[in-house]
């Protein structure tokens, strides 16, 4: 066995070369997990296109089933929170308060999940991601049927505590998102995530919406007592109850997607590291090896490096104006117009929160891969964070159109200009995925990589939903501008998350330079 060390301006690629004439590229502690591999024999020539990997379907079809629990769970009970707070004695009938308390209940999932999702995603790099995420999908199922039980305010926070504390699996699903793919077909997997979270956000919602309080609108069906003091179980029970298919589907046809465990599988399996080495796929042999000379994934320390930090931080900002105006929205639905609010019902509002989704998740099917082909990943992120900004300063005016006017074709045009900006919005999530995924500093890592975007991502989470109804109902008590203190504060965040976005490199760590070149020469 031979080895030869390439050293280039980014990262240090080790050659090993096996009797039977088998190189395996093992990168390096520092190395961008999107880095091109060569060999001695190519390094000075110009680099080959690569041919997109076929995406393993059916593993790739189970992470998605896994994210896709998260919004259904989290966003059905936006449709009807507001009216359970409304209920609660802790308001003590002045609607002004709802605010304050509905945006606490949303956001302690995400508080309590930023505390522990770094600890299951570096969990997950040493024992596999699986067995995390088979947790985390029981912590979700209790979490919702323990919510829909709840008859004080303080029930539900310990419920919405409860699923943040033992939900972990964001993170983890995005790390085996990135072991299941490579850099030849990874747009075209993590162009499938904002999809598929679009369609459980318009899931969610409908499902909140159209089964809350199942006695009043179907009491033929659900007449007994127990519909009348639990209002709103049925909609945590459906939900709860497609968490728990996702969680067999799991545990009957996952196979463990991290690297090292599988290579250690299969060197048990082979009784020889020279068979394994030459057997395994690329991805394997990688790992396999590194493992092997390192022992451990990187310390946190070491993972903070510019590419992460800055990519990491734009995540943030996208998760923080992304979810304060999903939490503004039922706020806003639901309050009276005198209060600056449309007066809309919770049937009225999971509708539209539904038609979100479902229009997001198809503005992704069917633009996502071509924006990002057109202007490159760094251009679409642009364009899709300069949309929060408009979006936030609709808000006042649909709000004064039904005050003059009442709520009729102004204000569904004027949501309608909403709703589309919002469908360009949700690009981001797959552009930011990828530089996230990208600027990992090597595969051994990339738990830990994800594991802190989703910790920041969630503590960003936490704060939105109690920040931006907090100041909604913070401006209405003391009229500051006329009650729309809150937008005019969101809009400025939104150019403040602009600027930052123009930060991103123009191209992913790690890419081939050459490969833009290439490409020109073979379409002339």
């Amino acid at each position: 066995m031979t080895v030869n060390v390439n050293d280039s301006l980014h990262n240090t690629n080790t050659i090993v070369t096996v009797d039977r004439g088998v190189d395996v590229v093992v990168v390096d502690e520092e190395t961008p997990l999107l880095s091109s591999s060569s060999s001695p024999s190519s390094s000075s020539s110009t680099p080959k296109i690569q041919k997109a990997t076929p995406l393993p379907k059916l593993q790739i079809a189970i992470v998605l089933m896994l994210q896709i629990c998260e919004p259904v769970c989290s966003q059905s009970i936006y449709p009807y929170i507001n009216e359970l707070v409304s209920t609660l004695d802790i308001v003590k009938g002045d609607e002004k308060k709802i605010g304050y308390y509905a945006g606490l209940i949303e956001s302690l999932f995400f508080a309590t999940e930023a505390m522990t999702v770094l600890q299951w995603s570096r969990v997950s790099d040493r024992i596999g991601r699986k067995p995390v995420l088979l947790l985390g999908l029981v912590g979700t199922i209790l979490s919702m049927l323990s919510f829909g039980l709840s008859r004080t305010f303080w029930a539900l926070v310990v419920s919405r505590c409860l699923c943040g504390l033992l939900n972990g699996n964001i993170g983890v699903m995005k790390s085996a998102m990135g072991e299941l793919t490579d850099p030849t077909n990874q747009a075209r997997a993590f162009a499938l995530m904002p999809v598929i979270w679009a369609a459980g956000g318009s899931l969610g919602p409908l499902v909140g919406g159209s089964l809350s309080r199942p006695a009043d609108r179907f009491p033929e069906l659900f007449g007994a007592q127990f519909w009348k003091e639990y209002p709103y179980f049925l909609p945590c029970l459906a939900t709860a109850a497609f968490t728990a298919i996702v969680l067999v589907t799991t545990i009957i046809w996952f196979k463990e997607s991290n690297p090292k465990k599988a290579y250690r599988r299969k060197r048990a399996t082979s009784g020889s590291s020279e068979a394994t080495l030459i057997d395994d796929s690329y991805n394997d042999s990688v790992d396999g090896i590194s493992g092997e000379a390192d022992g451990k994934p990187l310390p946190l320390r070491s993972i903070l490096t510019f590419p992460v930090v800055i990519s990491v931080l734009n995540y943030v900002t996208l998760a923080f104006l992304n979810i304060s105006a999903n939490a503004l929205m039922p706020l806003f639905f639901h309050m009276p117009i005198a209060m600056g609010g449309l007066d809309l019902g919770p049937v009225v509002i999971g509708y539209i929160m539904s038609v979100y989704g479902a229009g997001s998740g198809l503005f992704q099917i069917l633009f996502f891969v071509p924006l990002v082909e057109k202007f490159g990943v760094r251009k679409t992120f642009v364009m899709s964070v300069s949309t929060f900004a408009p979006v936030f300063m609709m808000f006042p005016l649909m709000s004064l159109v039904a005050k003059y006017w009442g709520v009729g074709i102004g204000v569904w045009a004027l949501l309608g200009v909403v709703l589309s900006l919002l469908f360009l919005m949700d690009t981001a999530y797959g552009c930011i995925f990828m530089y996230v995924t990208a600027s990992a500093p090597n595969k051994r890592s990339l738990g830990a990589t994800n594991g802190l975007s989703q910790t920041t991502a969630s503590v960003a989470r936490a704060i939105g939903p109690a920040l931006s109804t907090s100041l909604y109902s913070f401006s209405i008590q003391y009229n500051i501008l006329g009650g729309y203190a809150v937008y005019a504060v969101l809009a400025g965040l939104s150019a403040g998350a602009l600027l930052l976005a123009i930060q991103l490199p123009h191209r992913l760590w790690g890419e081939d330079s050459h490969d833009d070149s290439e490409d020109d020469e073979n379409k002339r």
